[in-house]
């Protein structure tokens, strides 16, 4: 079957990393901001949702983008929500970044101000809504690696992969 995974995330949760080992797992390609507005100039499609809805055609994940939004009510896509603790993100963003705290806390508060604004400007819905996404996993709780499982084991077990 067709796996799309769509996965929305906060800033700093580790949510590139889970998308990674997903990716390096299941061989299938990760899709993130940057490769979608590459591919927008690139060709002459009409906005990201068209970009999005052709890379949907294969199994992938698509990070962020309101992806989940464009592919809802599809059988084979499966939206995932990612957060974490504040103090937790601030110290992952601190760590990759080589930030004081207060210039990574400044980053993520900026990151999570734009993604909300985003989404909500092209979905007209709140971000992190529960009733948005399949599945919601706290890097703080479960840590980046046990996400990765979880979600294999998951489609493992409703027979996806």
């Amino acid at each position: 079957m067709n796996l799309v995974i769509t996965m929305s995330r906060r800033y700093g949760t580790g949510a590139s990393m889970i998308a990674g080992q997903l990716s390096e797992r299941l061989s299938i390609p990760v899709y993130d901001r940057a490769y979608i507005e590459h591919e927008m100039e690139s060709h002459s499609y009409a906005d990201e949702a068209e970009v999005i809805r052709e890379l949907a055609a294969n199994s992938c994940i698509i990070l962020g983008r309101c992806a989940s939004e464009i592919l809802k009510g599809q059988a084979n896509v499966f939206n995932i929500y990612i957060c974490a603790d504040k103090e937790d993100r601030i110290h992952r963003i601190m760590m990759l970044k080589s930030l004081s705290y207060e210039e990574a806390r400044d980053m993520l508060e900026s990151n999570d101000r734009m993604r909300c604004d985003y989404y909500h400007e092209n979905t007209g819905k709140v971000w992190g809504d529960v009733n948005n996404y399949h599945m919601i996993l706290d890097t703080s709780q479960l840590g980046i690696e046990n996400c990765a499982d979880i979600l294999l084991r998951y489609f493992e077990r409703i027979e996806i992969i």
